[in-house]
């Protein structure tokens, strides 16, 4: 009789584990399907004030920030660090260009501090490229002089597809992409009045 009673409990058991794996799928698809945000956004009156102060759109910031640590900061294989993974030697060349006189390394671990230095590289790259997103982004990924060469051998102008770099093809297409995605997703959050 309680072989009986433990296969039926066992049984109830493994039937109400299958119930609740198929309610959590259903719900899963439900999100998606009602168009619930799947990028994720943190720390947007950060972004908010450094888009502001530094005259960029702030889901360009947001992209960023997404395409290098999907608002998760860790270090990378190549050293940069925090929410826009900027490496300690861009982060001492920002330092010395926007009059930071007591930076160290260990400031980047701060989100505020991170997103405004990355932020100001932003600017800096968009100013060096006219406003022009596309060499910006690609040169955030793959460095001033890589993209320098590319637009010289391009005729001033490039394409997604003159990119010699797949990794930073790719990148640029993340960025521009989670840029229209957070505009449409996050408009009250990142300032848009929406």
């Amino acid at each position: 009789m309680r072989t009986r009673h433990r296969s039926r409990a066992l049984g109830t058991l493994a039937a109400i584990a299958a119930t609740a794996l198929l309610v959590t799928l259903i719900v899963t698809q439900l999100q998606h399907a009602t168009g619930e945000p799947a990028l994720p956004l943190h720390d947007a009156a950060v972004i908010r004030a450094q888009a502001a102060d530094k005259h960029l759109d702030p889901a360009l910031i947001a992209a960023v920030i997404y395409a290098e640590s999907k608002f998760e900061p860790s270090t990378s294989s190549a050293g940069a660090l925090g929410l826009m993974q900027i490496l300690p030697a861009t982060a001492n060349f920002i330092a010395g260009k926007s009059g930071g006189i007591s930076f160290t390394t260990t400031d980047l671990a701060t989100p505020a501090i991170n997103v405004a230095y990355g932020s100001w590289y932003l600017r800096y790259l968009l100013d060096h490229y006219d406003n022009h997103e596309l060499p910006a982004v690609a040169a955030y990924n793959a460095g001033l002089a890589n993209v320098d060469e590319w637009l010289a051998r391009a005729g001033g102008s490039l394409t997604v597809g003159e990119i010699p770099f797949p990794e930073t093809q790719a990148y640029v297409q993340k960025v521009l992409q989670a840029q229209h995605e957070y505009r449409a997703t996050y408009p009250r959050q990142l300032g848009y009045g929406g």
